[in-house]
């Protein structure tokens, strides 16, 4: 499958959180953050129970791909999967990646900004996946990117976003008061937080409803991460990272305290205590697109 256009050599303006799309460490984050996720999840589509039905796989803002290449490997019967990414260059370490793992047959990586069009066909995809889209998508984004996922999936496929709020509980107050300074800097750019801490999830829902998206589900997830253990060490190195990534976006929306330094050093001390403990909770939604009520009454 072919974009209807080229990716421009210089790349779309983003509202990405990380400006800095050529940034190693934010590579390195996104491909762990990938794994770590997936992982604890429990793997890349537990709550579909039929993915076997899947023909043509969409995923927006793919990044380093991992999410897209999971799924290709774990369901050898979809026959094409297509990532995109306003990134050049995260498209082209997610292409390399489909090459080593021997899936680039069926695995197509592009750059596209989703915001803008998605350069498809009507009618095209089985499932149209967004993970983390709160990463780039503002309040007022919602409406026209959802209504792109509809026009691109089949009558009766599947539309399926993944968002996660803020930590729900951290045994580390230095942790706390980062992501704190992460929530109003979200909150200040216009994504679905506010500084009390509601987060995009408790509006997906009524986004995808609001939206025509039928029959909407969800399934939620409370994910521990402990000191000591894998995951948990995973999940350490992935807030290391991106409290440094994510500096220059803090300071653009909000004032970054003079010792904001002190407190990343703190944070690091505290994670590495044997009884650290952090609390992510993330949902998934997914419905169905176009027509479901009316393949179910045929």
């Amino acid at each position: 499958m072919t974009p209807l256009s080229e990716p421009h050599k210089n790349e779309h303006p983003s509202a990405y959180f990380v400006q800095d799309r050529s940034n190693e460490e934010e590579m390195t984050r996104l491909h762990l953050q990938d794994q770590l996720l997936t992982a604890s999840m429990g793997g890349v589509l537990l709550e579909q129970t039929e993915p076997e039905s899947f023909r043509r796989v969409l995923d927006v803002g793919c990044g380093t791909g991992d999410w897209l290449l999971e799924v290709a490997k774990t369901s050898p019967s979809i026959s094409l999967l297509i990532g995109v990414d306003i990134s050049k260059k995260m498209v082209d370490y997610a292409r390399h990646q489909a090459e080593v793992q021997g899936v680039s047959d069926r695995v197509e990586f592009h750059v596209m900004d989703a915001l803008r069009m998605l350069e498809f066909p009507t009618s095209f995809f089985d499932l149209v996946n967004q993970r983390f889209g709160a990463s780039f998508v503002r309040t007022w984004e919602w409406p026209k990117l959802l209504d792109e996922y509809k026009r691109v999936c089949k009558r009766g496929g599947v539309i399926r976003v993944t968002e996660a709020d803020f930590l729900a509980g951290s045994s580390s107050p230095a942790f706390s008061h980062l992501n704190q300074l992460f929530l109003e800097a979200f909150h200040q750019s216009g994504r679905y937080y506010t500084p009390d801490g509601n987060a995009v999830i408790s509006q997906l829902v009524r986004l995808l409803s609001q939206h025509d998206i039928r029959g909407v589900q969800t399934r939620a997830y409370r994910l521990d991460y402990r000191a000591g253990t894998p995951s948990g060490d995973d999940f350490v190195e992935n807030q290391k990272l991106i409290f440094r990534t994510a500096l220059p976006f803090l300071r653009r929306w909000l004032r970054v305290p003079d010792n904001y330094e002190e407190i990343y050093q703190q944070m690091l001390v505290e994670m590495q205590q044997p009884d650290f403990v952090a609390t992510w909770e993330l949902l998934t939604a997914w419905g169905a697109g176009p027509g479901y009520d009316l393949i179910r009454n045929e």
